[in-house]
C-alpha cells in the first residue's frame, strides 16, 4: 500500500521505516531537506513540497501527519485539505487533542475528505516494538487503512491471551484498535497518556524513599545502602509491579544510579493536563492522574531524585530531553495546545 508522511521526526521517519520493512511505499516530506535524502537514501520517495507529496500519491490518497500538536498540525491539515481530492483521506497520527479531532473532521467531511485521527504509543523503540494504535474515524475508511496499522502495530508476539476474548475483535491482540467515530482514538491515546503519568510518578516516588534511607536523621541501625540498579531489575523478573516503564527504569538507572545527567526539570506535554480536564467535565475522581501532573509543576521549582528518574524514564521511552521554560517557577506552557 501507498502512504504519504509528512513529518520525519523521532516518531515520524520511524513510521516510515517500519512501512518499508514491511513492503509498503512511502512518500515523504519535511520542511528538513536532509531529512527527507536520508529516507530517500532508505527507498523512500521523496517530495519537495507538500504539492510535490500530493501529485505522487495515487487515489484514494492517505497522507499520515505526523507534527507536534497545535499550530503545526493545524496549519499542515489545513494545507493539505486544499491540495487533495474528494475521496482522500488525511490522518493525524500526533498527539492532537480529540475535541480538534472532531472539529477537523467536520470541516474536512464538508469537502468529501475522509479525516482518522491515531493515537500513536511506542516513541523511539517503535521500529524494534511496533506502535500501539489507538484509532478514530469511520469503519469503511479506517478498514481500507488496515494493511497500514497492521504493518506499524506490534503483533501478538510471545504475550499469552487474554481468556474469553474469542469473540472479541483480534486487532487488539496485535497492538491496534478502532476505538470509535472521529476523536475517539485520540481520546483513549489522552487517557493512555494520563495514566502514564501516574505509574511513572509512583515509580519515581518509591525509589526516591528506597534512596532516602540512608539519610542522616534516621536511627543508624534503619538505614540501608540499597542498591537501585539491583532492585529495579529484580523487580523486572516476577514482579507484579513489572512494566515495561519499569524496564527503562532499570536501564536508566543502570547507566547512572545518581541520574547526575539529569536535573529534574519535568516537562508535561498536554495529555495530562487534557486528562484531567476530562475528569472534571465526566465528574470522575482522577486523584492519582491530577497529583502526578501537579507533581511535575512542583519539578520546575525543586528538583530531588524522584524528578531525575521521571525525566530519565522520558528520556528512555520518547528521547525527550529536558527543556526548561522559567527557571524556578512551576510556569510553563506543555508542549501542545491548551
Amino acid at each position: 500500500m501507498q502512504l504519504g508522511i509528512v513529518g520525519l521526526g523521532r516518531m515520524g521517519g520511524n513510521i516510515a521505516r517500519r512501512l518499508m520493512k514491511a513492503g509498503h511505499e512511502t512518500v515523504v516530506y519535511d520542511h528538513n531537506a536532509q531529512t527527507v535524502a536520508q529516507l530517500a537514501n532508505e527507498h523512500a520517495k521523496p517530495a519537495r513540497t507538500l504539492d510535490d507529496l500530493v501529485r505522487q500519491l495515487m487515489r484514494p490518497r492517505a497522507i499520515w501527519v505526523m507534527l507536534p500538536a497545535g499550530g503545526a498540525t493545524e496549519s499542515t491539515i489545513g494545507a493539505l485539505a486544499g491540495l487533495v481530492e474528494t475521496g482522500d483521506i488525511l490522518i493525524d497520527g500526533g498527539n492532537t487533542f480529540f475535541k480538534d479531532d472532531v472539529r477537523r473532521a467536520k470541516m474536512l467531511k464538508a469537502k468529501g475528505i475522509h479525516y482518522v485521527d491515531v493515537g500513536t504509543s511506542g516513541g523511539i523503540w517503535g521500529p524494534e516494538r511496533g506502535y500501539c494504535l489507538m484509532i478514530g474515524g469511520d469503519k469503511q475508511i479506517v478498514d481500507h487503512l488496515d494493511p497500514i496499522f497492521d504493518a506499524l502495530a506490534p503483533g501478538a508476539g510471545e504475550i499469552a491471551r487474554t481468556p474469553h476474548r474469542e469473540e472479541r475483535d483480534p486487532r487488539a491482540e496485535k497492538g491496534y484498535i478502532h476505538a470509535g467515530e472521529s476523536g475517539a482514538g485520540h481520546f483513549v491515546k489522552m487517557i493512555h497518556n494520563g495514566i502514564e503519568y501516574g505509574l511513572m510518578q509512583a515509580y519515581a516516588e518509591g525509589f526516591d524513599i528506597l534512596r532516602g534511607r540512608m539519610h542522616e536523621n534516621l536511627p543508624e541501625d534503619e538505614r540501608f545502602d540499597l542498591n537501585l540498579p539491583d532492585i529495579a531489575e529484580v523487580w523486572r523478573r516476577g514482579s507484579v509491579i513489572s512494566s515495561w516503564l519499569l524496564d527503562l527504569t532499570a536501564i536508566a538507572l543502570a547507566q547512572s544510579p545518581e541520574l547526575e545527567h539529569f536535573e529534574g526539570y519535568v516537562q508535561d506535554s498536554g495529555e495530562g493536563r487534557w486528562t484531567v480536564n476530562a475528569a472534571v467535565e465526566e465528574a470522575v475522581p482522577a486523584t492519582v492522574i491530577t497529583a502526578a501532573l501537579y507533581a511535575r509543576f512542583a519539578s520546575r521549582i525543586q528538583h530531588d531524585f524522584a524528578y531525575r528518574l521521571l525525566s530519565a524514564m522520558r528520556n528512555q521511552f520518547g528521547g525527550h530531553v529536558e527543556t526548561p521554560i522559567v527557571k524556578g517557577t512551576a510556569e510553563g506552557e506543555p508542549q501542545g495546545p491548551k
